[in-house]
């Protein structure tokens, strides 16, 4: 039996790395400020790292949408996987190209394209599309925020996120 409302607990998970930075934050802080030696040392490294945890944990939540969408995605041993009602694939992450923003379906997706392989179109909000998170991260020249800020503006017309070939100037 739980004591917790099913939003209440989607929020916390949401929110969770962030969460987790601020406890460790405040800890190294606490370290920092009340002890002395090499337990303030300890304190100062805690502290920094509870603030990267913050920023990383705040992003993470910013970059989930809501669930309950259409299919599934896998991300595993360098491969993207999308398994949805009508229609799926697997795209290697080596070998993306482009990385589109694209609201104009009927559900807002992900559209990756890859050479010699047909397009992928990943909803927004099909389960475990937050795992996607680490994996545009990791794309060369890849700018989050401004990943983040096409998903907050909602933009009428598909938008290029990152493509391998063009710097974008974002």
């Amino acid at each position: 039996m739980t004591f917790i409302r099913p939003e209440v607990r989607a929020l916390l998970s949401q929110w969770f790395d962030a969460l987790i930075g601020v406890a460790t934050f405040s800890l190294g802080s606490f370290w920092m400020l009340a002890s002395g030696g090499v337990l303030r040392w300890v304190g100062v490294a805690i502290a920094v790292i509870g603030a990267a945890l913050v920023f990383t944990g705040i992003q993470r939540a910013r970059f989930q949408a809501a669930k309950g969408g259409p299919g599934v995605v896998s991300v595993d041993e360098r491969q993207i996987s999308y398994f949805g009602p009508l229609s799926g694939g697997t795209i290697s992450i080596n070998e993306i190209s482009m990385l589109m923003l694209d609201p104009s379906a009927k559900t807002a997706a992900w559209r990756l394209t890859q050479p010699g392989q047909p397009e992928l179109a990943i909803p927004l909000n099909a389960e475990c599309a937050e795992l996607l998170f680490d994996v545009f991260a990791s794309l060369p020249g890849m700018k989050t925020e401004y990943m983040l800020s096409q998903l907050k503006n909602q933009p009428a017309q598909p938008v290029v996120i990152w493509s391998k070939s063009v710097t974008t100037l974002h």
